[in-house]
């Protein structure tokens, strides 16, 4: 008994000490003084050893036997590799997808320019479809989506949140047809709900955009990695950090480790 308490005090210790790295990582009190800039030592026991391929040991961690638990609702509701950058999510969800043998199925939006850029000549000769096709802008679905079946998703866009189906939401695919996809929710009280998602218009809201354009596509993501930015708010046990280049700012650092409790998370 003695050692079994010795051992709670150890891992109780432990949290708090993680705890309060997270702490001063929000306060920017990391490496003080400094200039803006800091360099944060990583703890080593927190860190992967890779053979070369950064991407499949970081996904081996993260979803352990992944191909064992498509479909389970369960395995990857609380499970989320983190990325800084909106390609480099792109190009670890793309990764996983290639080595799942299952059903596929691809789908291709339909872009335009708004009403207010239909009547402006340089817009059109600038922006045509092909170039609208390739603009990948936060909170817009891609042009192209690759779906398998019991693949985790994510909604970019709020359908009906007295259903649970609001942007955030996560869900595994079900089955694919032409005009909607069937989803079964896997979050919150929602968890287990059966719902059918269709093509809708979405117009970017980033006033930073050249032009305004609008695309008809799924409102959904592939879930396996999100942006940083996107995890806000989640709770998750098990989170995969990718950092193939210095992170943006100490804020960015404490969202990506802050969903977490312990080292082992």
């Amino acid at each position: 008994m003695r050692l079994r308490t010795h051992i709670d005090c150890v891992d109780q210790q432990k949290i708090r000490d993680f705890s309060d790295w997270i702490l001063k990582i929000s306060e920017g009190k990391i490496n003080e003084p400094n200039d803006g800039e800091a360099d944060i030592e990583l703890p080593p026991e927190i860190l992967l050893q890779t053979d070369g391929n950064a991407i499949d040991t970081l996904v081996n961690s993260t979803y352990p036997s992944i191909l064992d638990h498509l479909g389970d609702g369960n395995f990857f509701s609380s499970k989320a590799i983190l990325a800084p950058t909106n390609e480099e999510v792109d190009s670890i969800n793309e990764h996983i997808l290639t080595f799942i043998d299952d059903e596929e199925r691809v789908y291709y939006s339909s872009d335009s320019l708004t009403l207010d850029e239909e009547n402006d000549t340089w817009a059109q000769q600038v922006y045509s479809p092909e170039v609208l096709n390739g603009l990948k802008v936060p909170g817009v679905p891609n042009h192209k989506l690759t779906l398998k079946r019991g693949v985790p998703i994510m909604l970019l866009r709020n359908m009906d949140q007295s259903k649970g189906l609001y942007n955030g939401t996560t869900l595994i695919v079900e089955r694919m047809g032409d005009h909607t996809i069937e989803a079964r929710i896997i979050t919150d009280h929602f968890f287990g709900n059966l719902t059918y998602i269709a093509r809708m218009v979405i117009a970017p809201t980033d006033r930073k955009i050249a032009v305004k354009f609008q695309r008809r596509q799924f409102p959904v993501a592939v879930y396996f990695a999100m942006t940083i930015n996107e995890c806000q708010g989640q709770s998750l046990s098990n989170v995969g950090l990718y950092l193939r280049k210095p992170i943006f700012s100490h804020g960015q650092l404490y969202v990506a480790v802050s969903p977490v409790t312990t080292k082992q998370a």
